[in-house]
């Protein structure tokens, strides 16, 4: 008799494509040998061998192992949104979205009040979701990712929901603000607020900066847009947002330009492929925004 925990540590060794990443990979604390000792129990109940070594370190399915991959995979991608609808005592099913601040504050309201139009059984679970981390779809915490993705692995499938936008961010007082077109030259000896350079919109800002051979002497760092705008409406800098508004964002004290050459990105709304049927994610994807 196959037990389920030791399906459990396959199945994760599998999709994570190793016994440490697979200990790390684990919605809950287990160690590496205790993986290795559950993969290593089913094999010996089943009398076939499940893993193939590649190269020093390396493994990979065997032909038995894809077999019962296929066949256990779609459980364990399904049970945690199971979990949720049953916990939520909403039978009709969960619906879990993660997002960038920024889309859930402007993007995800009007569309909601369109998917609960035509699903208002739908129980939403929204979560801020600083940087697009893709494993939340793989391992089933997120049925819906929002996010800005320079790339898309195989596994993923997208749809286009809005654009993004970069404006040149200034205190009214600054003499660049008089222009129609800020001279980015010009704000190159200047404080840059901006993201941390750790984070994905960071990464983004930055390459915009070394784009127009840009590098900033002092930087002050935040997590938020709306922290940004205030620290330039205060005068202690200058930045380059993002924003969903042709005419970008607003505020006191505060001018707004588009950057010059024009900076877009694509925002998505992406899920897994090999998703189990979800007639929820169907009339999300039904009721997306259209950039």
């Amino acid at each position: 008799m196959v037990t389920l925990h030791r399906l459990e540590g396959f199945y994760w060794v599998a999709r994570a494509g190793g016994y440490a990443a697979a200990a790390r990979a684990f919605p809950y604390p287990i160690t590496q040998p205790a993986v290795h000792s559950q993969v290593k129990k089913l094999e010996a109940e089943l009398g076939v061998t499940l893993f193939e070594r590649v190269g020093k370190d390396g493994i990979q399915l065997s032909a038995a192992g894809r077999r019962l991959f296929e066949f256990v995979g779609p459980f364990f991608e399904g049970l945690p949104g199971l979990v949720r609808g049953l916990q939520g005592g909403d039978y009709a099913g969960t619906l879990a979205i993660h997002a960038a601040p920024l889309f859930l504050r402007k993007l995800l309201p009007a569309w909601i009040a369109r998917l609960r139009a035509v699903r208002p059984e739908v129980t939403l679970e929204l979560r801020e979701m600083p940087e697009p981390d893709l494993a939340r779809l793989r391992q089933g915490e997120a049925d819906l990712l929002v996010d800005h993705l320079p790339e898309v692995p195989d596994d993923i499938a997208t749809l286009e929901v809005a654009t993004l936008r970069a404006f040149v961010a200034l205190p009214k007082g600054h003499p660049e603000a008089k222009r129609k077109r800020p001279r980015l030259a010009e704000l190159g000896d200047e404080t840059f607020v901006g993201y941390d350079t750790s984070t994905h919109a960071g990464r983004l800002q930055r390459e915009v900066l070394a784009a127009h051979g840009i590098t900033p002497p002092h930087t002050i760092t935040a997590g938020a847009a709306d922290t940004i705008l205030g620290f330039v409406q205060a005068g202690l800098g200058w930045s380059i947002v993002p924003d969903l508004a042709p005419e970008g964002p607003v505020g006191e004290n505060l001018v707004i330009a588009p950057l010059e050459p024009e900076a877009r990105f694509s925002v998505v709304a992406a899920w897994r492929k090999d998703t189990p049927e979800n007639p929820l994610l169907d009339a999300a994807l039904e009721t997306a925004p259209k950039p």
